[in-house]
């Protein structure tokens, strides 16, 4: 939706396409299921994520014939520190996930953007964050950065052993949920406030399709949302924005 004042609420900026050589600098375990994984190197002095939901591609075995690539979200990132710190959750056999079991000190990945930026200001009467334990570390990030009197609601997917405090200054109402079903089921109770807000979500395919119709459903405008598919059942490598 576009104020005839302030133009489109929602900001898409590009950025300059980089690949950069970083070094693991610190490991520290979240719990069972996650890792926080911090990289250093001075080629983040240009580095720039201006989203939450930013995304960049961490590429595996670069020598091989079919490298293999994965997109994460910047959880964190210090350019007076150059420093990069992304999430990774340990479930599953994938390249990534097992590389970031054995991930050390001193080991090199090469990351690569991130391409673009969709900026969502904070100064909005709403903001409903939706996703799956994919998301978390996008949800974590956003709620950081509200500033106290915002108004959040979380539906956040996630079994008991990767749920997580989320600090925040907003106010914030966060929902724990076991599955898909209950996730929906959450949204579907949920009401949009009055005001201008905008809903985000990210996570499984077939859960962040049920979450887009939910939406359009209750008529939150298209240009006030954005849904993404973060990863999709039997697909190895998957990342969809659903329009």
């Amino acid at each position: 939706m576009k104020d005839a004042a302030q133009g489109p609420v929602i900001q898409r900026v590009r950025h300059e396409l980089k690949r950069r050589e970083l070094t693991v600098a610190a490991v520290e375990p979240l719990g069972p299921g996650f890792v926080a994984i911090t990289f250093t190197g001075d080629e983040l002095g240009d580095f720039v994520s201006a989203s939450f939901d930013d995304h960049v591609k961490l590429m595996f075995d670069e020598s091989a014939e079919t490298p293999v690539r994965r997109d994460y979200t910047p959880r964190r990132f210090d350019r007076e520190q150059r420093t990069l710190t992304l999430e990774f959750a340990l479930h599953g056999h994938g390249a990534a996930s097992e590389w970031a079991r054995s991930a050390q000190a001193g080991q090199r990945l090469t990351v690569g953007g991130p391409r673009g930026s969709f900026v969502v200001p904070l100064a909005l009467d709403w903001h409903l964050l939706v996703g799956d334990t994919t998301a978390l570390p996008a949800i974590s990030r956003r709620l950081e950065e509200l500033p106290a009197g915002a108004r959040a609601v979380v539906v956040a997917m996630a079994d008991a052993a990767d749920r997580r405090d989320l600090p925040t200054q907003a106010d914030a109402e966060i929902i724990w949920v076991d599955n898909a079903d209950a996730l929906v089921a959450a949204l579907q109770a949920w009401t949009p406030p009055a005001g201008q807000g905008v809903a985000w979500g990210g996570g499984e395919a077939q859960a962040m399709a049920r979450v887009r119709r939910i939406l359009d459903e209750k008529g939150v405008p298209r240009e006030l949302t954005r849904v993404s598919a973060y990863w999709k059942r039997g697909v190895a490598d998957h990342h969809e924005t659903l329009e």
